[in-house]
């Protein structure tokens, strides 16, 4: 159905105590433009969905109610979906095993993923924790109802997948990437499709990163900067313990294939824990570092800033900000928190006992200042303001936050199931209406570590598309 056309205006006061000012948010509440209820999935446990517009074709991958992966299709502007249920070699979920499974189970690291070729053809991956690369594809362009199962990719190193990602390279090519491995023992491994052949290769003939066994990493990117470099942020784990992340590393490139730290030195590939000038920080093993809890982005100058967390040596547990000047890295804390976050374990959401810090990617936040959205468990949530040339704190903001992206009332838990939550996936493409963005929602329990719930499980949820306007 068609959502309201009505807009309203937002106007809230915040008193800033850490600045000593009063700020005033004035502006539109974001406006629904569209509603379409695609289907209704199982909601006892947190997993990521994708939606995908390209061109004037929508596409939306999840698990249904019947725990099945679904692919999705519209035309924009048309209310009716056509939907295709993709076999699954297995009616159990994935096991670990040499069977390939399209069955959703308890792990919340089993999110799906898509992306669009040169030739408007549909790939999927996903659903998958060390088990066997699973990977669709249609054989008409834009067609899901053609879209088959793909055994191999390159065919080797394709046994203990994790976290698949889609990319574009440099010349526009699609990329694929994927940990082969597990938590303290793994690889990084990049593929390339050839569209017109209609065959993937590697895309570097040795892999990108290795712990040689010892370790592994986790990371964010590549990404491509403003200023033309794909950049790399990672930290290196020992063992499925998150306690033993440890030392914050970077590199870059222009092409994917070779690549250099930030002094402009040529790295052999793999890189590795030795890699000579690739440590922002060597922050030990126990440090409070964790792979869920870092991001990169960039300043007014177009500057790489990383943003992560560790203890002081105090043993508080502080976000700190990083960026190469003149041949070193600038590190310093940007909060002046009291308490320390205590985590270990392995599995989605390792055990936090009672503490917990979320952190965004660094924003610019008006001339000459930078800024850190955050959620703590103690400070609650704003962004930690600093200068953008010192890092020197300037205090916290709790009113930047207050441009949403979502209208309030779907930012509320609608089920009456305790521990539900709501949850987002944004448009991995990009839409028409460059003042609109689409989403879709659902509702959710939260992970438990990837292991079955015992006792009563919500009701069934339903899944619904949004087409916002951005809020002013």
């Amino acid at each position: 159905m068609q959502g309201s056309r009505c807009r309203m205006l937002v106007c809230v006061i915040v008193f800033l105590s850490c600045l000593g000012a009063i700020k005033v948010y004035c502006g539109d509440e974001p406006e629904v433009l569209e509603e379409i209820v695609l289907d209704e999935i199982w909601s006892a446990v947190r997993v990521g969905f994708c939606l995908l517009t390209h061109e004037n074709t929508q596409y939306a991958a999840y698990y249904n109610s019947d725990r099945r992966t679904v692919v999705a299709m519209r035309k924009l502007g048309q209310q009716k979906f056509v939907k295709q249920v993709l076999p699954s070699e297995s009616d159990e979920p994935p096991r670990r095993s040499k069977v390939t499974s399209t069955i959703q189970g308890w792990d919340s690291h089993n999110y799906l993923t898509m992306a669009v070729d040169e030739q408007g053809h549909v790939h999927l991956s996903g659903n998958m924790h060390v088990d066997p690369l699973l990977y669709f594809r249609t054989e008409k362009p834009g067609d899901i109802t053609s879209m088959v199962q793909v055994k191999l990719m390159v065919g080797r190193d394709e046994d203990r997948c994790t976290y698949p990602k889609f990319m574009k390279g440099p010349d526009g090519s699609l990329i694929f990437h994927y940990r082969d491995g597990s938590s303290g023992n793994g690889l990084e491994i990049h593929n390339v499709y050839d569209a017109k052949k209609r065959k993937w290769r590697r895309l570097l003939d040795k892999p990108l990163i290795s712990g040689f066994g010892k370790m592994n990493a986790y990371q964010r990117g590549p990404s491509l900067g403003p200023d033309g470099w794909y950049y790399l942020v990672w930290m290196w784990r020992d063992t499925p313990d998150a306690a033993t992340n440890h030392d914050i590393s970077c590199a870059r490139s222009r092409d994917l294939i070779k690549w250099e730290n930030m002094a402009g030195e040529v790295l052999e590939l793999p890189i590795n824990i030795k890699s000579p000038g690739t440590i922002i920080d060597p922050v030990p093993a126990g440090g409070g570092m964790i792979n869920s809890c870092f991001a990169h982005s960039f300043d007014s100058k177009n500057r790489l800033v990383v943003s992560y967390h560790k203890h002081d040596d105090k043993g508080n547990t502080q976000a700190y900000a990083a960026r190469y000047v003149e041949g070193k890295w600038m590190v310093k804390a940007v909060s002046d928190w009291e308490g320390k976050h205590i985590f270990k374990g392995g599995g989605s959401g390792p055990s936090t006992y009672g503490t917990f810090i979320a952190l965004s990617a660094v924003k610019q936040h008006g001339d000459g200042k930078l800024a850190i959205p955050f959620r703590h468990w103690k400070e609650g949530r704003g962004s930690l303001v600093f200068d953008e040339e010192t890092f020197d704190r300037l205090g916290v903001d709790s009113a930047s936050r207050l441009a949403p992206r979502h209208p309030a009332a779907l930012r509320k838990v609608q089920s009456k199931f305790p521990g539900m939550a709501v949850r987002w996936a944004s448009d991995k493409g990009e839409s028409p209406d460059s003042d609109c963005s689409y989403y879709l929602r659902w509702e959710s329990l939260g992970s438990n570590r990837d292991r079955p719930r015992e006792g009563d499980l919500p009701p069934n949820a339903k899944l619904v598309l949004y087409k916002i306007r951005n809020a002013d």
